[in-house]
């Protein structure tokens, strides 16, 4: 198969975005929600009576916490994001009770009453204990698959050993979370998007998304190495196994990014940029598990080959 054949070009590609994802996070880092960073989550509702458009403009809340400054200092930084018609998600730093009256007060525009829905305190300690854990169940994931893989693969031994599909399997892994955290560090610089538990949530789902699909290119690569043995190249089976599994990776990513886009465009604020990383996450791991996990193999097993000839010249 092509992808195959011009597999340098395919690896060049995700270097590519793997190196500017990598650049972006270093450069502008990643925007930490209250989730692990401490803060405050304040979620509001005004009544459609006193506001036929169904609620104050930004500009007017931002102006409202401007004007508390002297009382409730450091809100210059808080995100407010519109919540369906009526209403604000206010993410501010932690508050003392006082704070949070003053802040009540403020967001009680003329003589109308705001109605609070939620609110959230978290303070940096259980902030940075989450982050920690994120983490955690991150690499703990990644190792829990690498072992699954190479047990399942055990009995592969030629021309391609059970451990280096595993290590295959990390390098799809960690392009298919690189990406997303790369393009949520652009964005949170410039449109204030942040990494909450949600978007750890979605990363572990897309790890389990992507590697089902490299999963399957694999099985199909050892069962195709089982009925072909030394009968044909590697470099052969690998792209049969890529063109066999083709339509059915396309296909079942397809049909699930319909689903995603459909979520991002008409679900609700809480849960749009948690489909923004499914749908980022999911593409990335499509094109990985096609055009960058199996044709890895045939380099490693061209690799092993080179090293092979030249000690046997010796």
């Amino acid at each position: 198969m092509f992808v195959v054949t011009y597999r340098k070009i395919f690896y060049t590609f995700s270097a590519i975005f793997v190196i500017a994802s990598m650049v972006s996070v270093c450069v502008w880092g990643l925007n930490f929600g209250i989730d692990f960073k401490g803060g405050t989550l304040v979620e509001i509702t005004y009544p459609a009576v006193s506001f036929p458009a169904g609620r104050p403009t930004q500009a007017v809340i931002t102006g409202e916490l401007a004007s508390i400054s002297a009382t409730v200092p450091n809100l210059n930084s808080s995100s407010i994001q519109p919540s369906g018609t009526t209403g604000y998600i206010l993410r501010l730093r932690a508050l003392s009770q006082p704070e949070k009256i003053a802040l009540e007060g403020a967001l009680n525009i003329g003589s109308t009453t705001v109605q609070e829905t939620s609110f959230q305190s978290i303070g940096p300690v259980l902030g940075a204990q989450a982050a920690r854990a994120a983490a955690l169940s991150i690499v703990f994931v990644i190792l829990a698959i690498v072992l699954f893989i190479a047990y399942a693969f055990r009995r592969v031994a030629q021309p391609v050993s059970s451990w280096k599909y595993g290590m295959v399997a990390i390098i799809d892994l960690l392009h298919n979370i690189i990406i997303p955290i790369g393009v949520f560090s652009v964005l949170g610089h410039f449109y204030g998007y942040e990494i909450d538990t949600l978007f750890v949530t979605a990363l572990l789902v897309v790890l389990g998304f992507s590697v089902h699909d490299t999963i399957v290119v694999f099985d199909r690569v050892r069962e195709n190495l089982r009925l072909s043995g030394t009968k044909k190249p590697f470099d052969e089976i690998v792209g049969m196994s890529i063109a066999q599994t083709f339509t059915r990776s396309v296909n079942t990513s397809l049909t699930t990014l319909i689903a995603l886009f459909a979520l991002y465009f008409v679900g609700g604020s809480a849960t749009q940029h948690f489909s923004l990383v499914l749908i980022i996450g999911i593409a990335a791991g499509t094109y990985a598990s096609i055009a960058l996990g199996s044709p890895l193999l045939v380099t490693i097993q061209k690799m092993a080959a080179k090293k092979n000839l030249k000690a046997s010249k010796k």
